[in-house]
């Protein structure tokens, strides 16, 4: 396994953890030279999702240091290769989790990349020649046309970044379940943060009656008057719990910390179906009975695939669905990590990458 090969060698910097403690510092790197099927991205705002975090802090065991995070990537193309058709140099586009894949099995046949079983990340992962894939907390990156999406022109380029992960984490499962075709179906979101305050605004675009549940008695204002929410569900009082019992069609569950999903279920009907987009460091509890009593199904997603994250994009234009974001510097990343531990944004931190240079 190489860091890089002799292809790469265009001094890039960027911002990396070097163990486990974490800490984010201003780091060089080499990324390769441009290819036939590649695009060079200036990079202009990065998001800084949960799994950042994870990845820094090797949370899940699987961190190859010095790993440059980032996946929620937004910028403008610099350069395009021989075979590149799609895209053009100056076009505003996106990148997000996934940078290469086996391009052969079923599921990369059907543009469910996602679920390739060779699939590489955009960082931390092995690409096609053998180097570790740098991610976007760098000035620029080179990434193969195949994994990259173009950005609506009227979606600000800052809040549109973190659509590439939190905006199909969410929209896949809700497409996969027909909730985006289904006005007037109730949905439940389970946590009010990155993840789920873009599923609440998903949710109104298309005409769904829709719940947030939280823990935090605070976000009902914000749910419902920031956000649109119909209800609001706080799951540490048990009689707002009962009363909402049997109530929702389907679940999104986008919560990171450690819980039980025992009371969530009941508030699912008969037949309803709860999705897991959240990535906990421990197994989630999950009773039976919910399950048994209710003829229930619980499942998991990942991400999305690449036409379905185009879609996805597309339709955020349509409707104007951005997130809603606070802009940082690269200088204040560790603070950023550690306030989002804490869930303390409103609610995705976007970095600056290109500073005074972006005006998009």
């Amino acid at each position: 396994m190489a860091q890089t090969t002799p292809n790469h060698t265009q001094v890039v910097s960027g911002w990396a953890a070097h163990d486990s403690s974490g800490k984010i510092t201003p780091f060089f790197f080499k990324r390769r030279e441009n290819g036939a099927n590649d695009v060079t991205i200036k990079v202009l705002y990065c998001g800084i999702c949960h799994t950042d975090l994870h990845y820094a802090r090797n949370d899940w065991g699987i961190t190859m240091y010095p790993v440059v995070p980032g996946h929620e990537i937004t910028g403008i193309i610099t350069k395009v290769g021989n075979n590149v058709k799609k895209f053009n140099v100056g076009d505003k586009v996106g990148v997000g989790c996934l940078a290469a894949s086996c391009l052969e099995c079923e599921f990369c046949k059907d543009s469910q990349e996602n679920y390739c079983d060779k699939i590489q990340f955009t960082y931390n992962g092995i690409f096609w020649d053998g180097s570790i894939t740098y991610g976007g907390y760098s000035t620029m990156l080179v990434a193969d046309q195949r994994y990259v999406v173009r950005v609506p022109e009227n979606l600000p380029m800052d809040r549109a970044a973190p659509l590439l992960c939190a905006g199909i984490t969410v929209f896949s499962p809700m497409k996969e379940n027909k909730m985006l075709e289904s006005p007037g179906k109730k949905l439940g979101i389970v946590g009010l943060g990155g993840l789920g305050h873009v599923a609440v605004k998903l949710g109104k675009a298309f005409g769904l009656h829709v719940a947030v549940i939280s823990t935090s008695a605070s976000k009902e204002i914000e749910a419902r008057q920031l956000l649109g929410a119909d209800d609001f569900i706080l799951s540490t009082d048990p009689k707002q719990m009962q009363a909402g019992r049997r109530s929702l069609d389907f679940i999104l569950d986008t919560v990171s910390a450690h819980h039980s999903l025992g009371q969530t279920l009941e508030l699912l009907k008969v037949n309803g179906t709860l999705v897991i987009v959240g990535a906990p460091d421990r197994p989630i509890e999950l009773p039976s009975f919910p399950l048994i009593f209710g003829k229930r199904v619980v499942k998991g997603s990942m991400t999305g695939g690449m036409r379905e994250t185009q879609e996805m994009m597309d339709l955020c234009g349509k409707y104007n669905i951005s997130c809603d974001i606070e802009v940082i510097t690269p200088d204040r990343i560790n603070e950023a990590f550690d306030r989002v531990s804490k869930n303390d944004v409103r609610y995705r931190f976007v970095i600056d990458i290109a500073g005074k240079s972006s005006r998009l």
